[in-house]
């Protein structure tokens, strides 16, 4: 099976890592969560340009996104936790890169419609819309399977 990142925004970060310890009870073998930091809950909930009216939360911004993208080396997968459609810059930011790694990204919702603020712009770049870890899952035991048959195929 194959190892996940996910990527999304603060303001659903408990709900990421309830995501994430699911598939981790499925059995997948790796999978890395964006890093919030010791940041307070009610700080995390806030807009981003809220956000950053703090000058100890800009001041680590750039690292939390580098430390982000260097998960998002490692894995095999991106899924992008979108409730509601909603992705905050960081986290577009995060998808451009993954595209630009030629990954597969999943998605847990479709993009918002563009008058709430949507951008067909990123739903182009993923590869479908996965709503559950049990399907994750699936998706990436296929993935895998694929992987092995062609890895056989060249060995002939």
């Amino acid at each position: 099976m194959k190892s996940v990142v996910i990527c999304g925004s603060m303001r659903h970060s408990e709900e990421i890592e309830e995501f994430a310890d699911r598939l981790r009870q499925l059995g997948v073998p790796l999978v890395l969560v964006p890093d919030f930091g010791n940041l307070r809950r009610d700080f995390r909930e806030m807009p981003e340009h809220k956000r950053l009216t703090s000058q100890d939360y800009k001041k680590q911004v750039p690292e939390l996104v580098l430390r982000h993208f260097d998960r998002i080396r490692k894995a095999d997968v991106c899924f992008v936790f979108n409730r509601n459609g909603y992705l905050g810059v960081n986290t577009t930011l995060e998808v451009g890169f993954a595209h630009g790694r030629d990954m597969v990204i999943y998605a847990l919702e479709r993009e918002s419609p563009a008058e709430n603020g949507g951008e067909i712009c990123r739903e182009v770049l993923f590869t479908d819309i996965v709503s559950t870890p049990e399907e994750l899952v699936e998706r990436l035991k296929l993935t895998y399977e694929k992987g092995k048959q062609k890895k056989g195929k060249k060995k002939r």
